[in-house]
């Protein structure tokens, strides 16, 4: 057998800490996405099973994604949750016919501070929506006013015995994860998060506190086959809004996981397009069964390296573990405390903003750390979907703009004749920048106008130069004259500013 499978033993202690890491974070991402707990399992073994068993990449782990946590959330609040399978399914279908087409390459070309400033949205959203889950307290709907409301809520929590026990599990839970880095390697094997959960439910038990815990209801039970109802929901425009940004969100965050992971290691390179159609066809099972929509996840995918996985039976593994677990050990759930589930996610929704990135692009690329900064924004006071559009119409426009780039110099010979030489992209964007140096010129001298360092001339921009260069020229047909490179002259003549003016 080891023959067969000779990476068998690396595979098998790989998903067993994979497992771990993906447990807490499965019951943490349902509960703060507004589901039952048992959901959050059923798409981690979704993920791990079904997906794990597609090709695409070969060490990358799905499962429910604290990414998605404020779109879920939005969509149960909206439409409620039986719908949820819904969009779920469809949006799963969507990505198979994306990936069948081949569009999973394109993905890549989305920016990163667009996808890093989602990212950071995301975040805040979630640390400010689980401090208020940590405190035991209700927490407003929109990201804005979960932010705003925030000191007035904690100053409240300060007088209540029950809120302080709360939030002291959940302060706890964060605290020991942070500081489990610090610990012996051979102890760190145990997963940080899990030994928190761990902690706290024994914590809870022992001491008496009152802490509110998971609410068990059994797997089948949380299960919601999508009805009729459901379906006819699908002629709502605002669900399948909701549709389109799940697929494009969750097909996003996973390839651009597999590219992070592909850096992790020195195996097989991930084929997108199969990967975006894996991912799709797990989504379209957790759409049937009416659980979460899966992603890749970085965080278990980079544990599954570090722990030595080899191949792709790693990550089925994992979710044959939690299979096993939901169906011999569900009771354990109704120990584990929601505050320390709440630390959880607040540990991961910070680690989801990338503070020294945008420092970073703050010293080099302004432009970016805008776009980066302005989605994050967006995702916090307009909505996940509307901020995540803003954030690609801003860094498209920013992209045009850097693309015409234009250098205008001015140089006298002395003489009657000034040259004037432009450099880089001529575009309406650059316009009004030509028009005033053109303009400002002298009325009664000659001008050369170079255009030998011009990539492109578009059409508003050679209309433009046209009328310049009569209004210029007058009665003297060789007032203006165009210099161009050799192999520019066919653009030159395109631009009718030449010497017959």
């Amino acid at each position: 057998m080891l023959r067969s499978f000779p990476f068998l033993r690396q595979d098998v202690a790989a998903s067993l800490v994979v497992f771990l890491v993906a447990l807490p974070l499965c019951l943490g991402v349902a509960v703060a996405s507004g589901v039952p707990a048992e959901l959050g399992l059923i798409t981690g073994i979704v993920g791990g099973v079904v997906t794990g068993l597609m090709r695409g990449s070969s060490l990358q782990v799905s499962g429910p994604a604290a990414g998605l946590t404020v779109l879920v959330l939005e969509a149960v609040r909206s439409f409620g949750l039986a719908a949820l399978g819904v969009v779920v399914l469809v949006a799963g279908m969507l990505q198979i016919a994306m990936g069948l087409l081949r569009w999973g390459r394109w993905f890549r070309a989305i920016s990163l501070s667009v996808v890093e400033g989602m990212l950071a949205g995301i975040g805040l959203v979630i640390i400010a929506g689980q401090l208020y889950a940590a405190a035991g307290i209700p927490a407003p709907d929109s990201g804005l006013g979960k932010l705003t409301g925030l000191p007035g809520a904690l100053a409240g929590a300060l007088g209540s015995p029950t809120a302080l026990a709360s939030l002291a599990v959940g302060a706890g839970t964060v605290l020991l994860i942070v500081g489990w880095r610090r610990v012996p390697h051979r102890a760190r094997a145990v997963p940080g998060a899990l030994v928190a959960v761990l902690l706290a439910a024994l914590a809870t038990a022992v001491f008496g506190l009152p802490v509110e815990t998971v609410r068990v209801s059994g797997v089948l039970e949380a299960v919601h086959l999508p009805g009729s109802e459901a379906l006819s929901s699908l002629a709502d425009p605002a669900l399948l809004g909701t549709v389109v940004a799940f697929a494009l969100i969750a097909s996003a965050e996973s390839l651009f996981s597999a590219a992070a992971v592909d850096r992790l290691h020195s195996g097989p390179r991930t084929d997108y397009d199969k990967e975006l159609v894996a991912q799709g066809a797990g989504n379209t099972l957790c759409g049937l069964l009416g659980a979460l929509p899966l992603t890749a996840v970085i965080v278990r995918s980079s544990a599954n390296v570090e722990a030595g996985a080899r191949t792709k039976a790693s990550r089925i593994l994992h979710g044959v573990w939690l299979l096993l677990f939901v169906a011999l050990l569900p009771a354990v759930l109704a120990y584990i405390p929601l505050a320390a589930l709440a630390g959880i996610l607040v540990h991961a929704g910070w680690k989801l903003i990338p503070f020294k990135g945008v420092m970073t692009l703050w010293r080099r690329h302004r432009g970016e750390a805008f776009v980066l900064v302005a989605t994050a924004a967006a995702i916090v006071s307009v909505g996940m979907f509307e901020g995540v559009l803003i954030g690609l119409v801003l860094s498209v426009g920013k992209a045009a703009w850097e693309a015409s780039h234009l250098r205008i110099e001015q140089s006298d010979d002395g003489r009657d004749v000034v040259r004037v030489r432009l450099q880089g992209t001529v575009t309406f964007l650059r316009l009004p920048q030509i028009l005033d140096s053109l303009e400002a010129l002298p009325s009664d001298r000659r001008v050369v106008l170079d255009l030998s360092g011009v990539h492109h001339l578009d059409h508003a921009c050679r209309a433009a130069l046209e009328a310049w260069a009569e209004r210029h020229s007058g009665a003297d047909a060789e007032a203006v004259r165009a210099d161009t490179a050799p192999n520019r002259r066919e653009d030159a003549a395109a631009a009718s500013v030449s010497s017959s003016h």
